[in-house]
């Protein structure tokens, strides 16, 4: 059988994976499925040009590592702007099947977590909320124990000819990245006499800045959604996706622009 569009992006498989649970059918329901199965998606790619990242510094690739950089940012724009077709659903069309969801809830997206995790923004307890034996909780495993994007920037950093302390290579991986001000006075010499690496640098703080506006218009869309109600799978909601607003994942980057001069 030759080879077709169809058949090679497995558009019938594809089409069959929205599963209405509401009785009888809302009608919104399949927006509210299909946009979180397309986030999905797009966490997977980003997961897939990272590790493509980690590969790309260690192999010393500046230039594709700014090249794929680029990637990330533009289809974290996508995630952005995907809420406003989100947010074309009133809080009573979402009502309308909320219930039928029971337990499920975006805090159980284990991609995101891993996406959370080589970012350094790692916390042990979210593995527990997935079964034992499952992918989510293989992957979350794995990824809390390998060095953050960070660490394998540094590494990156130290085999160009930057002095970088060996304390930053034999941290605890599973804690979180931590800003240094060693760090920090080499940043600002990269940004003065290294073209390249600066930029990557900068896309970097563009990454980190889409991220952040991404959980703040996630937020805005889940208060003008559900209020202060508990959040669907008995989430904490709102108070919760708050908490995380406005926190860094290259805080190093940040600290370094009030240096400039």
């Amino acid at each position: 059988m030759n080879l077709t569009y169809s058949s090679y992006l497995k558009i019938d498989e594809l089409t069959k994976l929205q599963s209405l649970r509401s009785k009888p059918e809302e009608h919104d329901e399949m927006l509210f499925i299909i946009i979180h199965q397309a986030y999905e998606l797009w966490f997977k790619q980003i997961l897939h040009e990272l590790d493509y990242i980690v590969r790309l510094l260690d192999a010393k690739d500046i230039k594709k590592a700014i090249k794929t950089q680029k990637r990330i940012n533009t289809i974290l724009k996508v995630l952005v702007h995907q809420i406003d077709i989100l947010e074309t659903m009133t809080p009573l069309e979402f009502l309308s099947f909320r219930d039928y969801l029971q337990n499920a809830s975006g805090f159980q997206s284990y991609q995101f977590r891993e996406l959370e995790f080589i970012l350094g923004v790692k916390n042990p307890a979210v593995i527990e909320r997935f079964e034992t034996g499952s992918a989510g909780r293989k992957n979350l495993k794995k990824r809390l124990k390998a060095p953050a994007l960070w660490d394998y920037f540094l590494s990156f950093l130290r085999s160009s000819g930057y002095k970088i302390n060996e304390k930053h290579f034999v941290r605890n991986y599973m804690l979180p990245v931590q800003p240094s001000h060693e760090v920090q006075n080499i940043l600002l010499k990269i940004y003065r006499t290294d073209d390249l690496i600066s930029q990557f640098c900068e896309l970097l703080v563009d990454f980190d800045e889409g991220l952040q506006e991404w959980r703040y218009r996630h937020v805005k869309m889940v208060e003008r959604t559900i209020g202060s109600k508990t959040g669907t799978g008995g989430s904490e909601g709102v108070n919760y996706l708050k908490s995380t607003l406005f926190r860094p994942v290259f805080p190093d980057l940040w600290q370094i622009r009030t240096e400039f001069k």
